[in-house]
């Protein structure tokens, strides 16, 4: 992967600095600490898998009202995600412990949010769909594992696509594109291949074909940072051995 990604994933995060640092400032003031946004974090995820729990128990197989509403909140959700490192940073209350607290409860939001959708798309019997949902949550798992372990090892191992804002924007936006594709053609739209019955699109698909894109692509990356972690481990091995 070329170097202008990290570059250009620099820049966007500091443009959403500027925007959000007001806002930073006032939790700062109310005497909100990283921890406790990161735990709201936490929690409004768990808001979401209760919105798609909703939708899967009361609502029927073409409503999907339900999935634009989760998709919002998981947008929400989202900016809290950023929230605390800047409250952090602004608040001089950065620690070890904060870091490891944001990580773990960064795992738990993700597991739980999939939890959600795959308990979704499980009830109203989108078999292939949820199993790509649960790829998913094992690729995201691992994109941020094998980071997280190669570091411990002292290796840098950052790039790769669909890592965790990109996974929360691609879930957010596509359920919210779903719902609204849902108000305008129906819950039920499908789209056949000329003179067969072979379904090759409906209205879901708006926010299950890039499940399954992400799907690959999260587990591409875990795979990548792996073989780019070997590559780097070795010539770590090789230089204390002095070869």
């Amino acid at each position: 992967m070329n170097q202008s990604n990290p570059k250009f994933r620099d820049r966007a995060q500091q443009m959403i600095y500027v925007v959000i640092n007001p806002f930073v400032k006032f939790l700062i003031k109310l005497g909100l600490t990283p921890n406790a946004v990161t735990f709201i974090g936490l929690l409004l995820n768990i808001l979401v898998t209760a919105i798609f729990i909703e939708g899967a128990e009361k609502g029927h197989r073409g409503e999907l009202s339900y999935i634009g509403w989760a998709g919002a909140m998981v947008l929400f959700a989202g900016v809290f995600d950023m929230l605390d490192g800047q409250v952090a940073r602004l608040g001089k209350m950065s620690s070890s412990f904060g870091a490891l607290f944001d990580s773990v409860l960064d795992r738990y939001s993700e597991l739980v949010l999939f939890l959600g959708i795959c308990y979704y798309l499980i009830s109203h019997h989108y078999f292939y769909s949820s199993l790509f949902a649960f790829i998913a949550m094992i690729g995201s798992l691992m994109v941020s594992y094998t980071r997280a372990r190669a570091e411990g090892l002292g290796v840098e191992c950052k790039e790769g696509l669909m890592q965790r804002p990109e996974r929360v924007i691609t879930i957010g936006v596509t359920a919210i594109a779903c719902g609204i594709t849902s108000y305008f053609i129906g819950g039920d739209f499908k789209v056949y291949l000329p003179g067969t019955t072979v379904q090759v699109f409906e209205t879901i698909s708006v926010f299950t074909i890039p499940l399954t894109i992400m799907a690959v692509l999260t587990n591409y990356t875990a795979f990548k940072r792996l073989l780019d972690a070997k590559a780097a481990l070795d010539l770590k091995d090789k230089q204390n051995l002095g070869l």
